[in-house]
């Protein structure tokens, strides 16, 4: 009997699980990533609720909290440094935080056995017809699947390949920022510090790495427009936004243009009437991005990843039933955690943004 074929976009967390479970399935499964290979980099991420089953379900949880950052909880402080108040650890880190890249890693090896991967390469084209999708890539010859999967993050290229322009589909939280890492001159061990102003935040974390210090500048945009910028542009924004701030702030500034880990982005949900078209579905931030400030994205990923797969079990294959059943499950669940993210944006320095804000046209 001839499996389904599938295809995946995107190698970071949504769409490892989502290849696992589909593996598990009987499907035949290929994840392509744009990236030459698996990404080191990244802030910790976190697990709430439902996603640690999951990570049971793998058979990975315990390899997962071999690399639980502990956190002890988050310092408030003023625009002098003087202590304000404090956050507990969950507030942040969730129920089990770890660095980001040993989850991609973790993710990469379960899979790797059983499903084709190609880095450096990506989807440049999408032709839908009645029994499956024609897919031209960037490198690669083109190809036949029966299902392809968009997991491939906020500025997702099957979604606008398959539902158009972002512009219209991202709502901005009135937020961006730039990350970096740096010497731990502040000898912050297994804990956060944060200041926030009206219109800035400025969170340091330090890690088990106790040498280094993990750096988020955060402040208020109109737009996301800077994510399309040079580092330069996005270097001076930020020089702009922190202009006068005292405490930390100088020596920060100094510290980010010798970073070799710059990150630069802007905190944006992803809202759209369906998640699928055809046989063509979208899943984790790609579909529904809650936004960082939101802390459930990787707890979302994993969620509408089993519940994609398992909506496809149930369905006996049937795409139709299946990513109608998907989304009706998931959708809820999602609007949710969307709500947190823009009531989180605050505390940020984004403007407070309501359920019927309107679509970023930037």
């Amino acid at each position: 009997m001839t499996k389904t074929k599938v295809l995946i976009s995107g190698a970071s967390v949504a769409g490892p699980v989502l290849a696992y479970f589909l593996h598990r399935d009987g499907y035949d499964v290929t994840v392509v990533e744009r990236v030459p290979k698996l990404r080191d980099s990244g802030y910790a991420v976190d697990f709430r609720g439902q996603a640690l089953d999951i990570l049971e379900e793998m058979g990975i949880l315990a390899e997962v909290r071999e690399h639980d950052t502990k956190m002890r909880g988050t310092t408030l402080v003023d625009e002098r440094g003087v202590e304000t108040g404090r956050l507990p650890a969950e507030v942040f880190a969730g129920e089990l935080e770890v660095p980001k890249r040993d989850l991609t890693r973790i993710l990469h090896r379960v899979t790797a056995d059983d499903v084709a991967y190609v880095f450096d390469d990506s989807i440049s084209a999408l032709t839908r017809h009645a029994s499956g999708v024609t897919v031209e890539f960037e490198r690669s010859a083109a190809g036949e699947f029966d299902l392809v999967f968009g997991a491939d993050g906020v500025y997702s290229k099957v979604r606008q390949l398959t539902f158009g322009p972002h512009t219209g589909m991202l709502r901005h939280l009135g937020l961006s920022g730039v990350g970096f890492s740096t010497a731990n001159h502040i000898g912050l061990d297994r804990g956060g510090v944060l200041q926030h102003t009206a219109n800035t935040a400025i969170y340091l974390v330090g890690l088990g790495a106790a040498e280094r210090l993990t750096v988020s500048l955060s402040f208020a945009t109109a737009s996301p427009a800077l994510d399309r910028c040079g580092r330069d542009e996005q270097e001076a924004a930020v020089r702009a936004a922190f202009s006068g701030h005292a405490w930390e702030a100088p020596r920060l500034l100094e510290a980010m243009s010798e970073a070799d880990d710059f990150y630069f982005g802007s905190s944006c949900q992803v809202h759209l009437d369906r998640w699928s078209c055809g046989r063509i579905a979208l899943v984790g931030d790609a579909g529904y991005c809650a936004a960082p400030t939101s802390g459930m994205g990787t707890s979302q990923a994993l969620l509408g990843a089993w519940t994609l797969a398992r909506s496809l079990a149930s369905a006996g294959g049937d795409h139709t039933t299946a990513f109608a059943a998907y989304e009706a499950e998931l959708r809820p669940y999602v609007t949710e955690n969307q709500v947190k993210g823009r009531q989180a944006a605050t505390m940020f320095g984004g403007e407070a943004i309501s359920a019927g804000s309107q679509p970023t046209t930037s």
